[in-house]
């Protein structure tokens, strides 16, 4: 069967590379038309990839976290038998995934469910549009999608933005430098190094990202330290009678971590205006209660998994 070169699609004035976020199909996988294959993310947008035509994609050239020039090629696919040509519509349909504007494009609107799904599928992608734009996730997955099989797109969310009713905040940047100074009024000072005595390692988008939250976090939630001492001899002593027994039954050490989670969780049951956020004027008191807990990966990164 013939095969086609897929290209990384142009996506945008001024940009000339992209970094490979995700691949949504592997190697050996079949692909229909207009399916998303990847995600990748520029200076100015982050897209959905969709597939040429229909086929097999038999060689992925690009990874993830790779950055990848406009053009290039990043995977071949082996078309089906009654594959015809679309070229003349693949600037359409890179538009349509990435929200590019395009001259045949029409504006989309959205629909909104009764009430959310919880089984809704959300990418990676939309889940990152959703972080940045403040939008909860029950609050994503009651858009009603309009995927393959119901599935929320980015240009779903995108439609629900510019439609939504109350102010957004805005998007914090994801570069340190560039928020450091957009935030606190200053441009960063030139960082010197001696050649040849100094290393100089290029951060990955995951680092990128964390550095430019850490920053964007200052600058919107008031940071304070408070130092109380706690008897914690009956925690010590529960850990030291029950961790053998745990660690036989789960194969995992028993930490003080969860048994701090869980203390945590009463404590604002009781004292509610701990789990509050400022709006304005207005206080707003969160009856969900979910805790962030930095997790690190084995590359030295850390991820941030929420116990609801």
């Amino acid at each position: 069967m013939p095969t086609i070169e897929l290209k990384l699609p142009k996506m945008g004035e001024s940009i000339s590379e992209a970094t490979i976020l995700n691949w949504l199909k592997n190697e050996g996988d079949t692909i229909e038309a207009d399916e998303t294959i990847l995600e990748v993310a520029t200076d100015k947008v982050d897209s959905e990839v969709p597939a040429p035509c229909d086929g097999t994609i038999v060689e992925i050239k690009c990874e993830a976290n790779e950055v990848v020039a406009i053009g290039s090629v990043i995977a071949i696919i082996e078309t089906s038998g009654n594959h015809t040509a679309k070229t003349e519509n693949k600037e359409e349909a890179v538009a349509k995934k990435a929200d590019i504007p395009n001259k045949n494009k029409k504006e989309q609107s959205f629909k909104l469910k009764n009430m959310h799904d919880p089984d809704a599928f959300l990418s990676p992608l939309v889940i990152s549009i959703a972080k940045k734009e403040g939008l909860t996730i029950e609050e994503v997955q009651s858009i009603e999608g309009s995927g393959a099989e119901g599935r929320i797109r980015k240009s779903d969310v995108i439609a629900y933005i510019k439609n939504r009713k109350y102010p957004l905040p805005s998007k914090p940047n994801t570069t340190t430098s560039s928020v450091a100074g957009n935030l606190f009024g200053y441009t960063p000072p030139n960082v010197t190094f001696k050649e040849g005595h100094d290393v100089i390692e290029e951060m990955d988008r995951m680092r990128q990202m964390i550095a430019g939250h850490m920053v964007y976090s200052k600058h919107t939630s008031p940071h304070v330290t408070a130092y109380v001492e706690a008897d914690v001899t009956n925690i010590v002593a529960w850990r030291n009678e029950n961790k053998l027994a745990f660690q036989e039954k789960y194969d995992e050490r028993l930490t003080f971590t969860p048994l701090f989670v869980e203390a945590v969780t009463k404590a604002i049951e009781d004292f509610p205006g701990i789990n509050a956020a400022v709006k304005g004027s207005q206080i707003v008191i969160r009856k969900d209660i979910n805790i962030g807990m930095a997790t690190a990966l084995p590359s030295g990164n850390l991820i941030v998994p929420v116990v609801k």
